[in-house]
């Protein structure tokens, strides 16, 4: 996993070799093992490198193929690399290097952007053709690698990450209303193409978009799976389903072991990572690092789940490694975490998620982690009352928005106020086909929007920050494509997740599965209390924020008066949601 960069122009002037040296040394943590850069007339590339296959010279990036006149850089993993290097080897290709890039390299030759049919993997990339001049950027099925753009002045540049393009300069920050609408109203999810300042945008998952020698653009989107059964599922049994998913699974987890360098697992103690750990365990992995983080309790919330975690690590003789995190510790490593994010997010687990990394950091450059389970196979608890909802975008946002327009009318000023953009775009993504009853279109809505921009990218900016890569078994997408299309009522089962506890019954511990569900707490930020509260105090009264004039300073006083009061059906301070645009917007202007 890396980072990559690439300015492309389209008046006939040269690439900006300092706006690609800007750009990468911004993405220096997600690449710490090298750097490289190819600019060359119209087109330039650069590359942060994280050594994880082909440790050598040879998988250095931007790779170049002059024989087939093809320029890569490519930040993710391709999983099946080396059955795609059989059997372009069996088409008469030859390689330099024992790398996926190169991989990548011979299979667009082969077969032009359809190639991304045939990897299984995460990936970003953008391939350079020399003889026709077309660039050609590419995003995985799930969004798993970010990768953002911006139009210059006669030009594109895109990146890894958002704060990249910052730092090249010849960006409208203007702050995007239909974004900010979202951030607020959809729990912070920001879908793409938006982001939250208009000189940005999100390539989707799931594109290529072909960009000619002259600017010209042809955008596709390459996959979506459907969420209702294919012909002759109908009759299938729940131990039918059970043995599918288990033998998806099993590959999942199987194929991210693939590396040059030990693999790892961030191990919460709940049921997601720790069947990871179990498969991982019968797959013959011996020597497992498993990581668990925990904070300190704030009234009868306790911030650790140590307990189920031991029972795990114990039982599958891991060597395990707990990090217990005091107050006073996380409050420091806020800002530095706050800095890492792309766009702002407001989980209370991002901070714990930066602290975990830099410490899983030192003993490994890979981990396998359980985003994801929780939308692929329904284990939160809006799904059980969609089902059959006579009104699902109206049963949806009662449980998942976290304001309804009303108060998006008190927090944002009326000159800056979309109209309800975010329910809208629940109502067209509902009205789309392939899901057929109001549950699964949920179920959908979550697992390619939702997820992917806050989960997943959560995840990415978090890891990334200290140069660690993060695999996620359960956005495997021929998993995914099978449990889409799995009974709602098998995967809601038992509270939720269903399937995947019947699974799990088979390999770990009853009592990691029979527990209470968990998340990856840190009480301080639900709560807002002492340094915390001072530090989104101080953020939302500067005069900086207060000069943007984005949000209400009646309504954020409200919030300040008692933050406790003033919290969201998902459990998150709207308090802290304007502290960390507040404190994320005063980082990038200042880094600007």
């Amino acid at each position: 996993m890396c980072g990559i960069a690439g300015d492309l122009r389209f008046d006939g002037s040269p690439s900006r070799p300092r706006a690609l040296e800007a750009m990468a040394d911004v993405m220096a943590p997600r690449g710490p093992d090298g750097a490289g850069m190819i600019s060359r007339g119209a087109a330039g590339l650069a590359h942060r490198r994280l050594k994880i296959i082909d440790l050598s010279d040879a998988g250095q990036q931007p790779m170049e193929d002059p024989e087939l006149g093809l320029t890569l850089a490519f930040n993710g993993c391709i999983y099946n690399h080396e059955a795609l290097r059989e059997e372009l080897e069996g088409k008469g290709y030859r390689f330099f290097s024992t790398s996926d890039t190169e991989v990548i390299l011979k299979a667009y030759h082969a077969w032009g952007p359809d190639c991304v049919q045939r990897f299984n993997g995460m990936f970003a990339f953008a391939i350079r053709e020399r003889d026709s001049g077309r660039t050609v950027l590419a995003r995985d099925r799930m969004g798993i690698k970010p990768l953002y753009l911006a139009d210059t002045d006669g030009g594109l540049r895109f990146a890894s990450s958002l704060p990249a393009l910052l730092a090249a300069g010849d960006v409208d920050r203007t702050i995007n209303p239909v974004a900010l609408h979202h951030y607020f109203s959809f729990h912070s999810v920001i879908p793409a193409p938006h982001t939250l300042f208009k000189g940005i945008r999100k390539l989707p998952p799931a594109t290529v978009l072909v960009i000619a020698e002259d600017g010209t653009r042809k955008q596709e989107t390459y996959w979506q799976p459907g969420y209702d059964p294919e012909p002759g599922e109908q009759s299938l049994s729940a131990d039918d389903w059970k043995d599918r998913i288990e033998t998806e699974l099993r590959a999942a987890v199987r194929r991210r072991l693939v590396a040059d360098v030990p693999v790892g697992v961030l191990l919460s103690g709940g049921l997601d990572s720790s069947l990871i750990v179990g498969l991982l365990a019968e797959a013959g992995a011996t020597g497992l690092n498993t990581f668990s983080i925990g904070f300190e309790t704030v009234g009868e919330e306790k911030g650790d789940e140590f307990e189920y975690s031991d029972i795990v690590a114990q039982h599958f003789g891991t060597r395990h490694h707990q990090i217990p995190v005091e107050t006073s510790r996380a409050l420091p490593a806020l800002s530095r975490a706050i800095g890492a994010m792309s766009e702002p997010m407001t989980s209370h687990d991002c901070v714990g998620f930066y602290l975990l990394s830099e410490e899983v950091s030192k003993h490994v450059k890979v981990v396998q982690s359980g985003q994801g389970a929780d939308e692929i196979f329904a284990g939160y608890h809006w799904y059980p009352p969609m089902v059959g909802a006579n009104d699902p975008v109206a049963s949806y946002k009662k449980a998942f928005f976290d304001r309804d327009q009303v108060e998006m009318a008190e927090l944002i000023p009326p000159e800056i106020l979309a109209d309800d953009p975010s329910t809208e775009f629940v109502r067209r993504h509902f009205a789309d086909n392939g899901a057929s009853e109001p549950v699964d279109k949920a179920l959908r809505l979550d697992s390619h929007i939702m997820l992917v921009d806050d989960p997943v990218k959560r995840v990415d900016n978090m890891t990334m920050a200290h140069g660690l890569e993060a695999r996620v078994p359960f956005l495997d997408h021929e998993l995914v494509e099978v449990a889409a299309r799995c009974p709602a009522d098998l995967k809601m089962a038992e509270g939720g997740k269903g399937v995947l506890k019947t699974i799990a019954r088979d390999h770990i511990p009853a009592a990691v599965i029979d527990r209470p569900k968990g998340y990856f707490p840190m009480p301080a930020l639900k709560y807002l209390r002492g340094p915390y509260l001072e530090m989104v105090r101080d953020a939302v009264n500067s005069a900086a924020f207060r000069d943007r004039g984005l949000v209400n300073p009646d309504y954020v006083e409200t919030l300040l008066k008692a933050p406790e009061d003033h919290i969201t059906p998902l459990r998150g301070s709207k308090l802290w949601q304007v502290g960390v645009l507040a404190l994320w917007l005063d980082q990038h202007d200042k880094a600007a």
